[in-house]
């Protein structure tokens, strides 16, 4: 069984290819080490069948974080081997884009101003309560 699960970002805006079979192609950038070590590696996924027939190519877009899982393989080119999955699942796993994320905080209205009055502090209200922790100042963890 060859299963591949991975969570990267979109390195560009997806290909949309039509044919016998509908189909998406995407390249994934996944991050891997830290420090002077640190690398991309870049996976070559295609999308085949009804997910790719779906809207998802709309929200496949260069920056978008994914978690995917699917089938790896390689394929040579010109003497060089790239990774590839044939993708049986896929994910959003990041936010709306920043573009989308200002257009919509600019139709918002402005929050509303809080009151003068403040808050009364959180042990206030502890000390009423029967069952109130009594290590609430030890942050400790007990064992």
């Amino acid at each position: 069984m060859n299963v591949f699960s991975f969570t990267g970002n979109l390195g560009k805006d997806c290909r949309v290819g039509t044919g016998q079979t509908a189909m998406v192609s995407f390249g994934v950038g996944v991050k891997s080490g830290w420090g002077d070590k640190a690398q991309t590696i870049w996976i070559d996924c295609t999308l085949w069948g009804k997910q790719a027939e779906s809207r998802l190519s709309e929200f496949l877009v260069k920056g978008q974080q994914v978690a995917v899982s699917g089938e790896l393989g390689t394929r040579e080119h010109e003497g060089k081997t790239y990774l590839t999955c044939r993708v049986n699942t896929i994910d959003l796993v990041g936010g709306k884009r920043e573009e989308a994320s200002q257009e919509q905080a600019a139709r918002q209205p402005a929050p509303r101003q809080q009151s003068s009055q403040s808050a009364p502090p959180e042990d206030e209200f502890i000390d009423d309560i029967p069952f109130a922790d009594p290590y609430r100042g030890a942050r400790s963890l007990l064992i």
